[in-house]
């Protein structure tokens, strides 16, 4: 067996290992739905009260409409982080259990231990964000899968930007310890101003509207404002998207092969602490 080599049946053992953790606590599976739940809800009545404004006021234009991709934003923004968020807690509970170098001094390499914690990320994601999307069409009437072929090219960048930034932090954590915890939870929010989840690119001044569209998801939310504005498909932003996507992700995974080696080298898988 060389040292490149790839197991999926040691992915689907770590697979299988962190199912159990989540079939074995219902704390888990609650905290899945229960974020995504209260922001829609929150985000969700705030749109109904713009949008009813608006038609009150008369003012049935930009304001009417854009209150209408609110939702949709929100619903996105959350994708993008609790993929991030599902990658760096596998990573997490590992270093919690203080398992990290037991995984590394197994025959497990990297790359498997990265896929496992892909797989685990779109696990949590659809147990998170799947119920969610069905109390949208309840209590909004909105219908996140009437996007359709548009919300799978928003929803294949957004993970791959999640994933991309989930290598980095579990980088930073194998390297820095559970010192750098807070990482994992505020680093995603650092980018929600640039991203325009909320608000077009050109309301930023000129000069971050350039920084603004070196970021992935800004590409997604400029495409679900067109699509549900205009009815378009904005296939060139997608495209876009998708090649910094596989620059960043390319970035991602040789940061955090540094991050391992750099940390057996100092010898700190074994210390795990603050």
């Amino acid at each position: 067996m060389t040292a490149i080599s790839f197991s999926p049946s040691r992915v689907a053992a770590m697979v299988t290992r962190y199912s159990y953790l989540l079939r074995g606590s219902w704390p888990r599976l609650l905290d899945l739905m229960y974020w995504p739940t209260v922001q829609l809800v929150t985000w969700g009545f705030i749109q109904r009260f713009v949008g009813s404004a608006a038609v009150a006021g008369g003012a049935q234009g930009r304001l009417a409409v854009g209150a209408g991709t609110l939702i949709g934003a929100v619903m996105l923004w959350d994708v993008l982080f609790r993929g991030q968020l599902g990658f760096t807690l596998s990573f997490l509970e590992e270093m919690h259990s203080r398992n990290i170098g037991n995984l590394f001094m197994s025959p497990l390499r990297p790359l498997e231990f990265v896929a496992a914690m892909m797989v685990m990320s779109l696990v949590r994601l659809l147990l998170g964000v799947v119920p969610v999307t069905g109390l949208a069409v309840l209590f909004f009437g909105f219908n996140l899968w009437g996007l359709g072929l548009a919300l799978g090219l928003f929803f294949a960048n957004l993970i791959l930007t999640s994933w991309s930034v989930g290598l980095v932090v579990s980088g930073f954590l194998l390297r820095n310890g559970l010192g750098a915890e807070e990482l994992a939870w505020s680093f995603m929010f650092l980018l929600l101003p640039l991203c325009c989840v909320y608000y077009p690119v050109a309301v930023l001044p000129g000069w971050l509207q350039a920084v603004s569209w070196c970021l992935p998801p800004t590409y997604v939310f400029e495409g679900l404002r067109a699509a549900l504005n205009d009815g378009a498909v904005r296939g060139d932003l997608m495209a876009e998207a998708f090649a910094i996507n596989l620059a960043l992700m390319a970035c991602g995974t040789a940061a955090f092969l540094w991050f391992v080696r750099r940390s057996r080298e100092a010898g700190t898988l074994l210390q795990m602490g603050e």
